[in-house]
């Protein structure tokens, strides 16, 4: 079935970016419960990126083909090198202003070939939309860098009351689920863009 089958055995590298930035944020919660769901799966190694610790990677970019300042390229050392070994990407974001945070358009836009060909997952909260309208945003940003964005997302509608004291979902076996659809289509296309860019360097 395979041309190199212990690649197939080898557990993907899965870069899990939790995106807010905010104080008080759900969002680590809502990372938390998702790399136990990652984490607990043979087939699968779980990197998390969290970019609250890139919030002083500037807004300003050096000009075109122009190496960024010192000081930024040790900043960029902190995730460049994460994103480019990642097999794929689960960003865990919410949403602000029917858009999602800007420290992640920020991190997104300092890099360009980390995210070609592979695929990318979404992992959502909010209030009434559960963060959907951020995905279907991040869904055309990441088309345009050569992305490929898993159709099925984890959500969590009313994020406030989702979990409980422990961290754990209400409905932990739907919740559980959902992750699981999402994971299961993850590896597919994990494996399927790899063994492309494998056979044939993408030029993107």
């Amino acid at each position: 079935m395979y041309d190199n089958i212990d690649d197939h055995l080898t557990p993907v590298k899965i870069a899990v970016i939790v995106s807010s930035v905010r104080e008080g944020r759900s969002g680590t919660i809502v990372a938390n419960w998702f790399v136990g769901q990652a984490g607990a799966r043979p087939d699968m190694s779980v990197d998390v990126i969290d970019l609250l610790n890139l919030t002083n990677l500037p807004l300003t970019f050096p000009s075109q083909h122009m190496p960024p300042a010192l000081e930024t390229a040790c900043l960029l050392e902190k995730v460049t090198p994460r994103l480019a070994t990642a097999d794929a990407f689960v960003v865990v974001t919410p949403e602000y202003n029917h858009s999602f945070p800007a420290a992640l358009k920020n991190v997104i836009d300092w890099h360009n070939s980390e995210w070609h060909a592979k695929p990318i997952g979404f992992v959502s909260y909010g209030g009434l939309s559960g963060g959907l309208r951020a995905v279907e945003q991040l869904r055309l940003v990441f088309a345009e860098l050569h992305a490929v964005t898993i159709r099925n997302t984890v959500s969590f509608h009313g994020v406030s009351g989702q979990f409980d004291d422990e961290g754990w979902p209400v409905d932990s076996a739907r919740y559980n689920q959902t992750a699981k659809v999402m994971l299961d289509q993850l590896l597919w296309w994990t494996h399927a863009l790899r063994d492309a860019r494998t056979a044939h360097p993408y030029a993107g």
